[in-house]
C-alpha cells in the first residue's frame, strides 16, 4: 500500500480519510479486500485470530487488530479499540467464515454445524450489532455481507453451510429493512468457486482433498471477490448495489460444473 494516497468523504465541513474495517482478514477474500481498499486509499482495520499475518495485510497505514468474531467478548473489545482510535466506521466488511466438513446430514458432526453457524451467523451478528453506532457517526455507512451462492442453492453433503449462508442472507434482507431511512447501504456478495483456504479448512487441512474441488476450471480468486466489494463500496451514496452473485464461467450451479479432463501422464 506504499505510495497510495488516502481518498477523502466529507464529516460535515471536513475532509476525512474513510474507515473500512474488515473481519477475518489474514488471508483470501479478507485479506484481498482489505489491500484493494488500502490502496484505493481506506484506512484499513483488519481482524482475524492470526495477527501476525494481519499485520503484513494491514502495511504501514492500516491497523492490525486481534479478533475471534466467535467470541462476543473478543467482538466487544475489537469495536471498543476501533472507537477509541477513529470515533466511526465508514465501512463494515463482514467477510470472517467458512464451511466445515462435507457429509450427509445424517452423519453430520455436531461440533462443525456449532462452529459453522457461530462463525458465518452469530459472528456476522455480533460484529453488525457492535459497529453499527459507529457506522451511524459516519455520513454514509455501509454494510457489506460475504455470502455464497450456497445462500440460494443446495447440495448433498451441505446441509450446515447452505443453512448458514441462506441465514446471511436473510440478515441482509432484515437490516435492509430495519436500516431503510438511514444513510446506511448494505450489500450481499454471493461467490461461487473461490480458490482460498476455504477447502483447505472444509477438509481439515486434506490438501488433496482441496485441490480437487478446484480442478479442470479456472475457479475466481480473492481478487476478484474484492472487485466486487471495491465496486459496491465507491458508487455514489444514493446508489446502493443490494447484492453481487459472481460464479466463475464453469459453474452453472453450486454443483453443476464444467471441467476439463485431467490430462493422465504416460
Amino acid at each position: 500500500m506504499e505510495g497510495v494516497g488516502f481518498i477523502s468523504v466529507y464529516q460535515g465541513a471536513e475532509k476525512v480519510t474513510p474507515i473500512a474495517v474488515i473481519t477475518g482478514a489474514s488471508s483470501g477474500i479478507g485479506a484481498a479486500t482489505a489491500i484493494a481498499l488500502g490502496r484505493h486509499g481506506y484506512r484499513v482495520v483488519v481482524g482475524a485470530r492470526r495477527v501476525e499475518r494481519l499485520e503484513r495485510v494491514a502495511g504501514e497505514e492500516g491497523v492490525a487488530l486481534p479478533l475471534d468474531v466467535t467470541d462476543e467478548q473478543s467482538v466487544s473489545d475489537f469495536v471498543r479499540e476501533v472507537a477509541r482510535r477513529f470515533g466511526r466506521i465508514d465501512v463494515l466488511v463482514n467477510n470472517a467464515g467458512g464451511a466445515l466438513g462435507l457429509n450427509p446430514l445424517e452423519k453430520a458432526i455436531d461440533d462443525e454445524w456449532i462452529g459453522m453457524w457461530k462463525t458465518n451467523v452469530l459472528g456476522l451478528m455480533w460484529m453488525t450489532r457492535a459497529c453499527l453506532p459507529l457506522l451511524r457517526k459516519a455520513k454514509h455507512g455501509h454494510i457489506v455481507n460475504i455470502g455464497s451462492i450456497a445462500g440460494f442453492e443446495t447440495y448433498r453433503g451441505g446441509a450446515g453451510y447452505t443453512a448458514v449462508k441462506h441465514a446471511v442472507r436473510a440478515i441482509s434482507k432484515t437490516l435492509r429493512l430495519e436500516l431503510n431511512g438511514e444513510p446506511i447501504r448494505v450489500t450481499e456478495i454471493a461467490p461461487g468457486l473461490v480458490e482460498t483456504e476455504f477447502s483447505l479448512v472444509r477438509f481439515h487441512g486434506d490438501r488433496k482433498a482441496a485441490r480437487a474441488v478446484y480442478e479442470g476450471l479456472k475457479p475466481l480468486t480473492a481478487d476478484d471477490i474484492a472487485d466486487c466489494v471495491l465496486f459496491a463500496v465507491t458508487r455514489p451514496a444514493h446508489v446502493d448495489i443490494d447484492e453481487i452473485v459472481v460464479r466463475p464461467v464453469a459453474q452453472a450451479t453450486v454443483w453443476q460444473v464444467a471441467r476439463k479432463p485431467s490430462r493422465k501422464r504416460a
